[in-house]
Parts: structure tokens; C-alpha cells; sequence
């Protein structure tokens, strides 16, 4: 096989293996997640921020929903609204509990983090059993984070709260741990009919903190994941105007960790705009410019030529179809469309590179907003475009 030789800086790179993309299925209302169904070989569930999940099966879409809330999601949205439907995880016992949690707005602007419950149909939850574990205000329609997972390390529920929206964290809530905006939760939701802090999240001792936070100084993580061989989690944060980032917090950390919003914008100083305390701050572990809003606002263009404008947090790939590219991350910009990698080593990215024109989505002819990523059963990468198409990354014929 030959081996294509990519240079990025001072690095070579060598990839063998191309990339390629293939349509799943199509026909979706905004779709803004898609992820496996354990146990039930072959499906995906994807989630429409109106409030509906829907399941692929075998690349057809069923008729009947898995789960339908949509009288409880705040819908209809308009242009740019990020309340809804936003996120999905299965529990890691769901093959034996049924239990899947979701984030959603409801029609007070109220964001709920809920359980619910398989019915006798293994294809279908039940709308009625619904076990409401947190809910929080929401003081704007953006920033409203969205995400939750369980952590392979620790089986515990983690949760992205995003800083309440508007503009430049007009409260200051990243950088205030009394509040759960502008961070990310982690709770225990294996006791019933309520969550239990664990142990030895990092505020428990601190009387003035929300126990609930694992970490703080976060904009708005729309998407973040853990790679399922390490535990490493990678966060995909939402920047300001200027640049959009990626945190990474490797699987040995105690929590704890101030990201930096809003003292900081990645790696920049924003509030205040010159010699802002970076002590005691994680910086990103890589960053991009944010040349769709910061050039709308110095000439106010409709269509500037773009990096991006939203990051969309992806996934490490640990699938089996194009194994040379396990352990890299995969992620992309929702507004330009397109799609980066790199790995990490020693905390550190490397081989960054641009995939876009080669996974080449919908055969190239792909409108630019990329909603989310997803894993199917095998740890196949899926890539969601909130036009309504699902796709997977394949290797090239």
C-alpha cells in the first residue's frame, strides 16, 4: 500500500490509509446527536433538537420513535436557537437497567438532566418515566450547553453546563463555582430516585461551591468525549469571537481544573484585554481562529472566507476499519465544515492535519453545519449535519 506523505510545519506525517465517507441515512428535523443503542445490533439513535429521538436500523429510519418529549422541549426554535433537545448517554448497565438520561430545555427556558426508562419494546423508551435529577434556569437562549456521558474510569454521569449564555459571561459564572454554569458536573445516578455527589469530586470540602462541578471555566461545551481505551476526555469549547478551542484533561485527573473562561479565550487574554492572571489555568491543548464572527464584525460580511466559527467536539477514534488511525481525535467547525485530527502525546497535539475535502461528505457537496460526532456499535465515527443527514467515515475504496 502507498503512503501518502502529508508535511505540517516541521513534521511529516505518514498516513496510509485515505479517508472516505458514506450516507447512513437522511430525511432528519435538525439532528444534533447520534450514537449507538446497546445491545440492539445495527441501530442508531439520533437525537431532533425538537425533542424527538429517532433509530437507524440497518440504514432505515423507523416510523415510530425511541422517544418523543416534544411536549415537554421548548420548540418551535428560531434561526440560532440552541435550546432543545441536545444530548443523550446510555447508561453503562443498560443492556440490564434500560435507563437512558438526556439534556434537554423545556418550555420555560429550564434546563433538565433526566432519566428515563426502556418500555417492553427494546426499540422504544417510555415518554411516562421520566425521573427528573437536576433542572436550572436558563437566563438566555444560547450557551445551554448540552452534552452528558458516563466516564469509562469511574462510571460516573458527567454533565456540560454552559455559562448561561449572551455575551462575554455577563455574570461571571464560569469563573464562579457557587453556580453550575460555565462548568462540568459529575454525579452519581446509581441510587434510585435521586444522584449522589461522589466522593471525591474536587468541591465537596468547600462550603461556598457547588459539589456537583468537576471543573470550571467553560463557555459552552457543546460536544466532549472520552476516548474509550484511555479515558482521556477532550472537550470541544465554544470560543467568543476570536477562537474556538479543545481542553484536555488526561484519565488520572482529580478534577478541579479552571479552563479559564472568562479571564481568558484559549490561549488569549479577554477579560481584561491586556496582562489578565493566568495562574492556576489550564490552557487548551489546541486552538483556532475565529475568523466567521470576528470578520462579521469588523466589515460585517455575510460569507468572509472562514476557519470557523463553533467548534464541534469529536471523538478518538478506536474503531477497526481504518486502523491507522487509532488514538487520533476527530473534530470540526459547525460553520465552515471542516474536519481536523490530531493525537496527543505527553499532553501535547501532533499531527494536525485538515481531513475535509478527503472524507469528503456528501460526496464533497456538503453544506457546512456539523451538528455533532458520534460512535455506532463498532466505534465507527459518525458525523451528524444538522441539515439532517448522518454519515459514518469509512475507509476509501
Amino acid at each position: 500500500m502507498k503512503q501518502a506523505l502529508i508535511f505540517l510545519g516541521f513534521s511529516a506525517v505518514l498516513f496510509p490509509q485515505k479517508l472516505s465517507s458514506e450516507l447512513v441515512a437522511d430525511g432528519f428535523s435538525k439532528p444534533v446527536y447520534a450514537t449507538a443503542i446497546p445491545g440492539q445490533k445495527g441501530c442508531i439513535a439520533v437525537l431532533e433538537q425538537k425533542g424527538v429521538i429517532k433509530i437507524i436500523q440497518n440504514g432505515k429510519i423507523l416510523r415510530s420513535p425511541f422517544l418523543n418529549i416534544t411536549d415537554r422541549v421548548h420548540y418551535p426554535l428560531s434561526p440560532g436557537d440552541e435550546r432543545g433537545l441536545m444530548g443523550l448517554a446510555f447508561h453503562p448497565d443498560y443492556r440490564t437497567n434500560g435507563f437512558l438520561y438526556v439534556n434537554y430545555v423545556d418550555e420555560n427556558d429550564v434546563t433538565h438532566i433526566s432519566r428515563f426508562q426502556i418500555s417492553k419494546n427494546p426499540l422504544k423508551a417510555d415518554p411516562k418515566s421520566e425521573l427528573i435529577f437536576i433542572t436550572l434556569k436558563q437566563p438566555f437562549s444560547n450557551h445551554n450547553g448540552g452534552h452528558l456521558d458516563f466516564s469509562p474510569n469511574d462510571g460516573f454521569l458527567y454533565i456540560s453546563i454552559g455559562d448561561g449564555g449572551k455575551f462575554g459571561d455577563p455574570f461571571n459564572h464560569a469563573q464562579n463555582p457557587e453556580t453550575l454554569f460555565g462548568s462540568l458536573l459529575r454525579i452519581d445516578v446509581d441510587l434510585g430516585e435521586t444522584y449522589n455527589i461522589p466522593p471525591d469530586n474536587p468541591f465537596v470540602d468547600n462550603p461556598k461551591a457547588a459539589q456537583e462541578i468537576w471543573a470550571i471555566g467553560l463557555r459552552n461545551v457543546w460536544r466532549f468525549s472520552f476516548d474509550r481505551e484511555t479515558g482521556d476526555l477532550y472537550m470541544g469549547d465554544v470560543g467568543q469571537n476570536k477562537w474556538e478551542e479543545i481542553n484536555f484533561q488526561p484519565a488520572e485527573s482529580k478534577g478541579g481544573e479552571n479552563y479559564g473562561w472568562r479571564i481568558m479565550e484559549a490561549n488569549h487574554c479577554y477579560n481584561p484585554e491586556k496582562d489578565c492572571d493566568e495562574s492556576g489555568l489550564v490552557m487548551p491543548i489546541l486552538e483556532y481562529p475565529n475568523d466567521a464572527n470576528y470578520m462579521r464584525v469588523l466589515t460585517g460580511m455575510d460569507e468572509p472566507e472562514v476557519d470557523g466559527c463553533s467548534v464541534t467536539g469529536g471523538y478518538v477514534y478506536r474503531g477497526s476499519a481504518i486502523p491507522d488511525y487509532s488514538g487520533t481525535y476527530f473534530f470540526a467547525d459547525y460553520c465552515s465544515g471542516n474536519i481536523w485530527t490530531f493525537d496527543v502525546k505527553n499532553g501535547k497535539p501532533n499531527h494536525f492535519s485538515n481531513r475535509t475535502e478527503e472524507i469528503a461528505l456528501g460526496g464533497g457537496d456538503f453544506s457546512t453545519y456539523i451538528s455533532s460526532f458520534g460512535e455506532d456499535e463498532n466505534g465507527e465515527l459518525l458525523v451528524v449535519d444538522y441539515n439532517g443527514e448522518v454519515y459514518r467515515i469509512i475507509p476509501s475504496p
